[in-house]
């Protein structure tokens, strides 16, 4: 039988750390995909989101992300 403790794992904790997950394999798509970086800052970021996680996630979500909507200078 499961315990107090054990619904508490099932029916909060586990579904928060699957969207952690989720929310983690979003970002890192999304950093490899971003045209509003350069490739230099796509490899740092891949590597900050892989290294640091859902951290390294939520970093690029009110860091990275918003250069998605900024158009790469001309070179």
């Amino acid at each position: 039988m499961l315990g107090g403790f054990e619904i508490l794992i099932v029916l909060v904790l586990l579904p928060l750390a699957f969207l952690a997950f989720a929310f983690w394999i979003w970002m890192l798509i999304d950093a490899i995909q971003n045209k509003g970086l350069t490739d230099g800052e796509k490899i740092g970021w891949m590597i900050a989101i892989a290294l640091l996680h859902w951290l390294g996630g939520l970093l690029y979500f009110f860091i990275g992300r918003p250069k998605r909507n900024t158009p790469l200078a001309a070179t």
